[in-house]
């Protein structure tokens, strides 16, 4: 198929799917609390059943709970004397007065407390937490700057959702401020990236631009209750036409049971960020409900071992793909990746041992290549532990404490998630926003955000092309017979 041709038709849909709300095929949880919410709270990253774990497992000093907990109290972030700088306007992106920093330094302190208070039980860290959340519902108004608004949003957004999961319950805490600044600052920029793209053609941005945005579309709607946005981030998991939907993102399966990661042509740093947003995004559905770890025969499985194996020196088949770039209606060009980039074998983030536990713990599947590189990363850390820039606060981190389990046949678990009758969520529905996230007149639609994540990529691997109508395929027909 091409992406080229195809955008409009999508487009038009999820314009309808944001006035409209769009109908959930896949099975959803049934609440875990009250009646009168929509979704399970505690229900983003971490359930109550999850926080209840870890607080029992250190309790009773099991490894490796106990190093995964040991750098979480190291941590400068996780210390109950924090003190919030809030912002009424956050900047991210070149030609502005960036300030960004003082946000997701904060966010990673509040989820940092709210998560040693969980485990450890001491009210001081979650009475941190809540003074900065609070603090930041109290002033933020907007974010701005260039095309990398887009990032800050997607990845500020899905993460403030879950420090805040974290303290929802707290006397203190100002639950529906909270929520009003989730809907009115990162929500709907989150959202309108996923319809329009800053302007650009579909394929402009790469995986993780798409991504990051649909976490914070997910994690904002789970929060605030909002069943139309959950299921408008689902179903563009499934469908989406841009490069972060799970088809596009690991176009080709091979016959070695690998998925191409599409980002693996462009470098190391950006392809290790995809898969760890693709499995946080995984990780908040489970917890309401929805499977897409297991979607299309568990094809983010095989993206995630195809990055594992090739980030610890393992050789990897790439097949070669072009995709176009530029304004709809204004520059245009294209750029082609056409083989995996190099890599740095010592390179990691704190996202394998999510992943590695869903697949192997509560599924009893083979995942070798990720269970490996989550041994090597182990103890997972968190923002502030993997250098000073903001590629190291992309994730939320210390996933050895957080998503260590036992294998399901020893607890009597589901190794499915619960699920209640599929509603359209069609009441409700927030509609797509309006002009104020469109491009401003030449500004360029290809900033990717590299200059913040200094550190973390490697070799690009990528050679621009130019001429002709060169069209990104999605090629599942390999080994199958056939184009689609």
């Amino acid at each position: 198929m091409t992406f080229v041709t195809s955008q409009i038709s999508r487009r038009s849909m999820l314009k309808a799917a944001g006035a409209a709300g769009v109908a959930v095929t896949a099975a959803t949880a049934l609440p875990a609390t009250a009646a009168d919410s929509a979704f399970a709270h505690p229900g983003l990253l971490h359930t109550q059943a999850d926080l209840a774990r870890m607080a029992a497992k250190v309790k009773a000093g099991a490894a490796p709970y106990t190093a995964g907990f040991a750098k979480l109290t190291a941590n400068r972030h996780a210390q109950s004397g924090w003190t919030p700088n809030p912002q009424a306007t956050v900047y991210r992106g070149a030609g502005s007065p960036q300030n960004y920093a003082t946000l997701y330094n904060d966010i990673h302190a509040a989820y940092q407390n709210g998560l040693r208070h969980h485990v450890s039980g001491d009210s001081a860290y979650a009475d941190t937490a809540v003074a900065i959340l609070n603090a930041w519902s109290a002033k933020l108004t907007s974010l701005e700057g260039s095309a990398d608004r887009f990032l800050a949003a997607g990845l500020y957004g899905y993460q403030f959702a879950n420090a805040a999961e974290l303290v929802r319950d707290h006397p203190d805490f100002d639950l529906s401020r909270f929520q009003e600044m989730l809907t009115k600052v990162f929500a709907p920029l989150s959202d309108d990236f996923l319809v329009r793209h800053n302007g650009a053609v579909i394929t402009n941005y790469w995986t993780n631009w798409d991504l990051c945005a649909m976490a914070c579309v997910l994690a904002t709607g789970i929060f605030c209750d909002d069943a139309s946005q959950v299921a408008r981030a689902v179903d563009y998991f499934k469908h989406g036409e841009g490069l972060g939907s799970v088809k596009n993102a690991i176009p080709v399966v091979y016959d070695d049971g690998l998925g191409e990661w599409l980002e693996a042509g462009r470098d190391q740093g950006h392809a290790l960020l995809g898969v760890g947003l693709m499995g946080t995004f995984c990780e908040m559905a489970w917890n309401q409900g929805y499977d897409l770890y297991g979607y299309d025969d568990s094809r983010f499985l095989k993206g995630a071992q195809y990055v594992a194996k090739w980030g610890m020196g393992g050789e990897v088949s790439y097949t070669a793909n072009t995709r176009a770039k530029g304004a709809i209606g204004g520059w245009s060009g294209r750029e082609t990746a056409s083989a995996a980039a190099g890599v740095d074998p010592t390179m990691t983030r704190p996202i394998w041992a999510m992943i590695a536990n869903h697949y192997t713990k509560r599924r009893g599947l083979s995942a070798s290549y990720v269970t490996r590189i989550a041994a090597k990363s182990a103890p997972e850390g968190g923002g502030g532990d993997y250098g000073p820039n903001s590629g190291g606060y992309d994730q939320l981190g210390f996933g050895t404490l957080a998503f260590t389990r036992d294998r399901v046949s020893d607890t009597g678990a589901s190794p499915v998630p619960a699920t209640r009758p599929s509603a359209s969520p069609a009441s409700g529905a927030r509609p797509q926003t309006g002009g104020t996230a469109s491009p401003a007149a030449g500004e360029d639609l290809a900033a990717t955000g590299s200059d913040d994540i200094v550190g973390w990529s490697a070799a690009a691997g990528i050679t621009a092309v130019a001429g002709g109508l060169l069209l990104l395929r999605r090629r599942d027909r390999v080994r199958r017979g056939g184009a689609e």
